[in-house]
């Protein structure tokens, strides 16, 4: 089996793009304020379990379940909809119960950064790639994620209270717009 660079830059610029760890970011900020901390390391353990878990027995899993891909892609929307609901309206939908670890879980490692969209995109990038530069490509995207985690404090005093509310609202309508992406693509055929 061959190593192909091309491939590794392709597989790992795709789940760059899809995590949108960046585009996150006052998602995060507004969460960390709000449960008080976040665990980055477990955030981001956890999320890459889930990645690789999903390159492996992802179809699987969910057939045992019951489910398939376009149902799982629904509910994950429906979450990401409502975190951009709270972005934009300033209301509290998720009650935080203070429980960081219960947060780095849910909404944090599933579905901001191992959501829907990345979980579906890696089992999708299995049929057209070698595994190798998958896994490699996950391990690069974690790694970015651990560090703009551990720069959420530097990035909030960046952008100050005024810039954090606009830039949280700006994505607000951003995640509205991916939720509603999501759902319109993988609802149809879902109800009969």
């Amino acid at each position: 089996m061959s190593f192909d660079p091309k491939e590794l830059l392709t597989v790992t610029f795709t789940l760059f793009a899809v995590i949108d760890i960046i585009g996150s970011v006052p998602v995060l900020i507004s969460l960390k304020e709000k449960i008080g901390g976040i665990n980055e390391l477990k955030a981001t353990l956890i999320s890459g379990a889930l990645m690789i878990l999903f390159l492996y027995v992802g179809e699987s899993f969910l057939g045992i379940l019951g489910l398939d891909v376009k149902s799982f892609a629904v509910g994950g929307s429906i979450v990401i909809f409502i975190l951009g609901l709270e972005m934009v309206l300033g209301l509290e939908f998720f009650k935080s119960e203070k429980d960081v670890s219960a947060a780095t879980v849910v909404p944090i490692a599933f579905p901001l950064i191992a959501g829907s969209g990345t979980l579906t995109t890696i089992m999708s990038l299995k049929a057209n790639y070698g595994e190798t530069s998958i896994v490699i490509a996950i391990l690069i995207n974690l790694i970015i994620v651990f560090i703009v985690l551990k720069s959420l404090n530097a990035i909030a005093r960046l952008l100050g209270p005024a810039g954090l509310i606009a830039v949280r609202k700006f994505f607000g309508v951003i995640l509205l717009a991916i939720a509603v992406k999501i759902f319109a693509t993988n609802a149809h055929g879902l109800i009969k």
